[in-house]
């Protein structure tokens, strides 16, 4: 067994088949969510916990509700094998993350403790195949879970002692509240639960209401995001809209953000736009929507790819669009400089809302009134030489060309369908159909805009930036044809003949 005595956790009473799975993990100490949560939680609390996007608060419920089941099985009366932790999340990303986080830490009381994910639509056969072995935790989203309880996969009335909503503030906000409160009906009547949150807005008072018992209310004394030594967060006014885009390729092609960047924008329209535009340029990009929950009633347009998708080694988060809400601004910013990782938010904001922008400006200063959303120093007219390039690409994305690239997703996604395959193996002339519809051109890339030739970069940053690869050195073959080119005369206009010697004089 490691030496745990380094580790923090060792003070929280836990089973040492969790202490090593911590040490494996290379945790040295508990974050300050799991300092404050654990020990409230092991004694039995309900919990109301907001903590930062990143902070730790899957393991901050997962550590106790295994110590919990674990403690329960080693000392307690043996009792029939029944489903004793329920974990509710908004998003099917969500749910694999909190699954992969509480097996990882089971990973030495894997007999003991088995884990459970319900979250997707399509496995609903497999699932309930799983549910009928009765695991000890399920993971997954209130509309899943609810139709396993209307289907009797899965009963809780009698067995339920840990219910966890995590990232409750998005519960009710992706379109899960009337599930929520019908869920809640075939829950028992006493039960510990902890609601873990990034944000306390309304719907998460809404649900305080409805599931916790007397709780403690943990409000750490930290800020929402990491601090500036982590997280750098800068704004920049555009004048215009094409501004905003002529900026974008600039700091994308000159390479001054590197790594990973996530781009937000507030419409999917927008997306597919951005995308499109920057692919002029040969810079690689892909589409990510929002999963919205069942019917599509989610109301908030940061579903799915804000909070729901765990990306790792972000460098950078770009709000290309302002963000509806400070909330929303947290949620996105959230993505990056996760763990003790830095990262860089960059903003950009039109004159007009510049007022909305101060209101998020007021609620990441807190209360010492520092400002945090920096000016970013750049120049608009460095870059004035990019701009004929920018329009250019604008032009090429037309509507046309954004509703054809999105078809042409659509129709990659019928050809790569499990839940089709079958039916086009009843039907293989659909699949023949499908396959060679007349192609789509979603829009013309104009491969010279994704070179940048030197005299176009910034005097400034030539020398430090390389905006195109370095071309290779031409074979001995092309040095060949390229001399035998030379020499041509109607090429090189040095034709060196023979001399034409002058005529006999006539005898």
């Amino acid at each position: 067994m490691a030496d745990l005595e380094a580790l923090g956790f060792e003070h929280m009473g836990l089973d040492p088949r969790l202490l090593q799975a911590v040490t494996d993990l290379g945790w040295s100490r508990p974050t300050l969510i799991q300092e404050k949560a654990i020990p409230l939680a092991l004694e039995g609390k309900d919990l109301l916990a907001r903590a930062r996007t990143g902070s730790g608060k899957t393991a901050a419920y997962a550590i106790p509700m295994l110590q919990l089941l674990l403690h329960r099985k080693a000392i307690g009366p043996v009792v029939e094998q029944a489903v004793r932790g329920l974990v509710l999340v908004p998003t099917k990303e969500l749910a694999r993350q909190a699954q992969s986080m509480i097996q990882q830490l089971a990973t030495y009381c894997a007999r003991d403790v088995r884990v459970a994910n319900v979250s997707a639509a399509e496995d609903s056969a497999s699932q309930r195949a799983v549910l009928m072995e009765k695991p000890d935790v399920v993971v997954g989203t209130p509309s899943r879970i609810l139709s396993h309880l209307q289907q009797d996969n899965l009963k809780l009335r009698d067995s339920l002692e840990l219910l966890v909503v995590d990232e409750a503030d998005l519960l009710f906000s992706f379109g899960f509240e009337e599930e929520f409160k019908s869920l809640l009906c075939h829950l028992p009547r006493i039960y510990q639960a902890f609601l873990m949150s990034a944000t306390f807005n309304e719907d998460v008072q809404a649900l305080k209401e409805l599931v916790l018992h007397n709780p403690v209310t943990l409000k750490l004394q930290e800020s929402q995001l990491p601090g500036p030594d982590q997280l750098q967060q800068f704004q920049v006014v555009c004048e215009t809209e094409e501004d905003k885009f002529l900026l974008l390729y600039a700091l994308l092609k000159l390479s001054l953000i590197r790594g990973k960047s996530l781009l937000f924008v507030n419409t999917l329209e927008r997306s597919y736009r951005l995308r499109l535009f920057l692919e002029q340029f040969s810079i690689p990009t892909c589409v990510l929507n929002g999963e919205l929950p069942l019917r599509s009633r989610a109301s908030d347009p940061e579903a799915g790819v804000a909070r729901g998708i765990d990306f790792h080694h972000v460098s950078a988060v770009l709000n290309f669009d302002l963000p509806p809400t400070p909330e929303a601004y947290i949620h996105r910013a959230g993505r990056t400089a996760r763990a003790n990782n830095p990262g860089i938010v960059l903003t950009f904001v039109l004159p007009t809302e510049q007022s909305h922008l101060d209101k998020i400006e007021e609620l990441l200063s807190g209360e010492n009134g520092a400002p945090v959303l920096l000016p970013y120093q750049f120049r608009m007219e460095e870059i004035e030489g990019f701009r004929y390039r920018c329009r250019d690409a604008m032009r090429s994305v037309t509507k046309q060309a954004i509703r054809e690239a999105r078809l042409k997703e659509i129709k990659e996604e019928l050809l790569h369908s499990e839940k089709l395959k079958t039916y086009f193996e009843d039907n293989p002339r659909d699949l023949q159909l499908l396959r060679h519809d007349l192609p789509l051109h979603p829009a013309v890339v104009k491969p010279h805009l994704g070179h940048v030739p030197d005299y176009l970069v910034p005097s400034a940053l030539r020398g430090l930036v390389r905006p195109h690869k370095k071309r290779k050195k031409p074979s001995s073959s092309c040095r060949k044809a390229k001399k035998t080119k030379a020499q041509n005369p109607l090429r090189s206009f040095k034709h060196k003949g023979k001399k034409l010697r002058p005529a006999a004089k006539p005898s």
